[in-house]
């Protein structure tokens, strides 16, 4: 694994994170902006970054504000919207070349961390709020986005399983907000939300590229006008118990094919010291193409035509996902519970525990491959507040023992058991 290292720093509300290398021909810079998930917030926030990207004051009109990015030899503009723990996060993304590969008179650098400044706090306003029309259109924008969860099956029947299983918890809301709520929000209500939002909200600016601490900070502190305060940090996410016994969800729906949801709650987090013992027992359970899931689910009984596991360690939630002939639910559920009972019996083998550490490891590698997948993985750290390299994480992975691997397997209980069907002998 690389040597090269995070160097740390801040600009007011604002943290840095700066990854001084001349590994890439580009700067890679990623801006997190995280606020606890509340419903009151939730479709506010994530209407924002949608209008804000659609011009700052300086390049109010959304054509001027791509016309810019193309001046700055074509730099790459985005952003991701998710949840991680207890919070509801913004990534903005912007990627540029490096000086040293173009005849550019100004610091391609400056230049990129000015404009991520001028997105996040100065705005394109009219009568000192959000324009109008930037916000109508924007709101049909985040519509259409929920609408197509709903009309992707698999990511439907997760988000279900999800919300069924925290429907008395935050984590229950969708990153994208609530449709209903659309309608209630208008140019002014929306820039007070979105004043209050930076003036609260967690700020990390992570820099990748060859450059220095001392340099970010200079130009970050030209760039960001934001409020005045110290740099806030990411409280640890509530592990809720599971229910004594799993409740079933029957949703029935307009589909040819049943999706097989469960979602379990862990005892381990991403910050605690047994989390890559979890991470093996995930892998082992159903991660990977070798995986118990996949080979007893799908390959020998030949009952799902996809079935994996996916660990969610910030909010140490497991969940499994299926797809099936809905007359296999029965079926495909007792095999599905059969390989839970048997990670905490102990029933795989050592060649299942040495292949999910070698796709670990493949992971891991192919993390120093990407910028943003190195800037990611370290944010994990500051999510969580335990400090890991990949390497670290190699290691800690690497020293987990089968026994590790049975105890984790006690830590996790079935909460809820969802199902997607169709509308057959529905009354």
């Amino acid at each position: 694994m690389t040597a090269e290292l995070f160097e740390r720093g801040s600009v007011g509300r604002m943290r840095l994170h700066v990854l001084p290398t001349k590994r890439f021909k580009t700067f890679s810079l990623s801006l997190f902006v995280g606020i606890p998930l509340n419903e009151a917030w939730v479709t506010p926030v994530a209407l924002t970054p949608f209008v804000l990207r659609r011009g700052t004051a300086a390049y109010p009109e959304t054509i001027s504000f791509r016309e810019r990015l193309d001046d700055l030899y074509g730099a790459g503009f985005g952003f991701d919207l998710y949840k991680r723990g207890d919070y509801q996060i913004v990534q903005f993304r912007l990627d540029i070349i490096n000086d040293r590969f173009v005849s550019s008179q100004e610091s391609l650098l400056k230049e990129a961390i000015s404009f991520l400044g001028e997105v996040l706090t100065a705005p394109a306003l009219e009568d000192g709020q959000f324009r109008s029309r930037y916000v109508e259109t924007e709101k049909t924008t985040v519509a259409k986005r929920i609408d197509a969860i709903i009309n992707d099956k698999i990511r439907y029947a997760g988000e279900r399983c999800i919300e069924e299983m925290c429907k008395d918890e935050p984590y229950r809301l969708l990153a994208l907000g609530r449709k209903d709520d659309l309608s209630g929000i208008d140019a002014d209500s929306l820039y007070r939300r979105y004043s209050e939002w930076l003036g609260s909200a967690v700020l990390d600016l992570y820099v990748s590229g060859d450059t220095s601490l001392g340099e970010v900070q200079s130009f970050a502190e030209k760039a960001f006008k934001l409020p005045s305060g110290s740099p806030q940090r990411y409280s640890a996410p509530v592990l809720r118990a599971p229910r004594a016994e799993p409740q079933t969800i029957v949703e029935r729906l307009d589909v040819g094919q049943g999706k097989l949801n469960l979602g379990l709650r862990t005892s381990t987090s991403y910050g605690d010291p047994d989390y890559a013992a979890l991470l093996v027992y995930n892998g082992v359970l159903g991660a990977f193409p070798h995986s118990k899931l996949f080979v007893n689910v799908r390959e020998k009984a030949s009952l799902a035509y996809y079935a994996a596991s996916r660990l969610d360690g910030h909010k140490g939630l497991l969940t499994i996902q299926s797809g099936i002939e809905i007359e296999n639910y029965e079926r495909a559920l007792g095999i599905i519970r059969e390989q839970l009972a048997a990670m905490k019996e102990g029933q795989f083998a050592a060649d299942d525990i040495a292949r999910t550490k070698a796709m670990l490891e493949n992971q891991l590698r192919e993390i120093q491959d990407s910028a943003y997948e190195r800037i990611s993985f370290d944010f994990n750290s500051v999510l969580s507040g335990t400090e890991r390299t990949a390497g670290s994480l190699q290691a800690e992975v690497d020293a987990v023992t089968p026994e590790a691997i049975v105890e984790a397997a006690q830590g996790v209980v079935l909460d809820t058991i969802y199902f997607l069907r169709d509308r057959k002998g529905d009354n």
